[in-house]
């Protein structure tokens, strides 16, 4: 009997091996190394290796299937008039986006194509959400806090005018 493998037909040891991790896969993806497994017993050839992947969170990305989703700050006054700002993308600055007029806190806007590519079908990717979070400035000085004043005053809007009656429906 060898005293190497015991009879086995095969010696334990250690390899590294390179792998290609195909793009878009997400956690608990499987990636197949055929050939790369544990050897068989009695002289047959070794099986496959199977990889489960765990793909750590993105501090600015978050990603759900293949949509990728972030928060952007807009100030108060892009918000207002309308505006066109970058935003990144997994690709880099995306082009020109086109805050319209009036937009609120938590609207979302999409960017076609700028999500994760598909393991399924490599030539699709999924899209970019972006949430807008309009910043309110801080009334840092007494000249910021009269021009938030004159602005109550010529535009005074109550968001809450119906809250209770859409409250009692």
């Amino acid at each position: 009997m060898c005293r190497l493998c015991g009879g086995e037909g095969r010696v334990r040891r250690v390899d590294t091996i390179d792998v290609r991790i195909p793009a878009g896969v997400q956690t608990g993806s499987r990636v197949r190394v055929a050939g790369k497994g544990n050897a068989g017993t009695s002289g047959a050839p070794a099986g496959d290796l199977f990889i489960i992947t765990e793909v750590q969170p993105h501090a600015f990305f978050d990603r759900r299937g293949d949509d990728l989703y972030t928060t952007v700050p807009i100030t108060v006054c892009e918000a207002s008039l309308g505006a066109k700002i970058e935003v990144p993308t997994i690709d880099g600055p995306s082009r020109p986006l086109r805050i319209p007029p009036g937009t609120n806190s938590g609207q979302k806007l999409r960017l076609r194509e700028k999500g994760v590519v598909s393991v399924r079908d490599p030539g699709k990717r999924g899209d970019q959400y972006v949430e807008l979070q309009v910043v309110v400035p801080k009334p840092v000085d007494e000249r910021v806090r009269d021009l938030l004043k004159q602005l109550d005053k010529l535009a005074p809007e109550d968001p809450r005018k119906d809250i209770f009656d859409r409250a009692k429906a």
